[in-house]
């Protein structure tokens, strides 16, 4: 019969250090901070681009009610316009256009992103001559 060597191996231990444990924390404590960071801003820009886009809706909306209902020829309007669960107000401006005999009208939202206050303007120029026409039509 025959025998077999032994080997007598040395099984290594199959657990972390503590200075491995210590590293693992010391980089996760640098890390997660700075990621849950990356992940407020990419949220809060996403906010912010959703009632951007909202707001200038709201603006387009009341550049027109104003011209269709004839109310473009005020110098000044005020308002606000419910979105869904938010309220976006509005101011509206009308300027005489310097170059020619037109009006300049503004309408400028305000919205509230996470505390901070933002505003939107649309612009556009018209002819006051020709407000009463638009709704007409035309004759032959």
């Amino acid at each position: 019969m025959k025998s077999f060597p032994t080997l007598q191996t040395e099984i290594p231990p199959r657990a972390f250090t503590l200075v491995e444990v210590l590293a693992a924390l010391l980089v996760m404590a640098i890390v997660i901070p700075v990621a849950m960071q990356g992940m407020s801003i990419a949220s809060r820009a996403g906010i912010l681009g959703e009632r951007k886009a909202a707001a200038m809706l709201v603006a387009e909306r009341v550049l027109n009610e104003q011209f269709i209902t004839g109310q473009l020829t005020q110098n000044a309007a005020s308002g606000s316009v419910s979105e869904g669960d938010l309220i976006y107000p509005w101011t509206m401006q009308s300027v005489a256009w310097p170059q020619d005999a037109m009006t300049q009208v503004t309408v400028q939202v305000t919205f509230t992103v996470q505390g901070n206050n933002y505003t939107v303007s649309a612009t556009t120029l018209f002819d006051p001559a020709t407000l009463g026409t638009a709704a007409k039509a035309p004759t032959r």
